[in-house]
């Protein structure tokens, strides 16, 4: 009898985390207004990986203390200082070519079309099906969520 309610106490813990980590928001935010290192540690002395440029969107993936570590549009994870981030929001288009549209809608007027990798700043945060985006040429509309990566 007591394996069961053991066995029933760990799928239900399981199942709680599972939860947990399914909930948890994803916190994403741009390089600042210079460009960063990004590190193997968080160290100055540690090897450097590569430079981050201005504008960068990167996920928040574990905060320690005045560093945290952050994950790129490819995926490859590394380390940079808390100050040089910013919380102005960034995406960066991840299919071949982004409609950007007047509306939030399939058949709306396309007012630009975005390639692969290029930066668009998120105007309006609220992640749905349709994402608002503005050009830094200063072209704005609306965009696939499907489309980019940031949110």
């Amino acid at each position: 009898m007591r394996p069961i309610r053991f066995r029933h106490r760990l799928i239900a813990g399981s199942m709680l985390l599972l939860a947990s980590c399914a909930a948890a928001a994803f916190d994403f935010k741009s390089i600042g207004a210079h460009a960063a290192i990004l590190y193997e540690a968080p160290s100055t002395r540690s090897g450097k990986l590569f430079i981050a440029p201005s504008g960068m969107p990167v996920e928040v993936v574990l905060s320690y203390g005045d560093w945290v570590k952050v994950r790129d549009v490819t995926g490859d994870m590394a380390w940079t200082e808390a100050k040089n981030l910013s919380a102005r929001r960034n995406v960066i288009v991840r299919a071949a070519f982004a409609k950007v549209r007047s509306a939030p809608e399939d058949n709306a007027p396309v007012v630009m079309i975005a390639e692969k990798n290029v930066l668009l700043e998120l105007v309006d945060p609220q992640a749905g099906n349709w994402v608002r985006v503005r050009h830094r040429d200063g072209i704005g509309g609306y965009v696939k969520a499907s489309d980019i990566w940031g949110l």
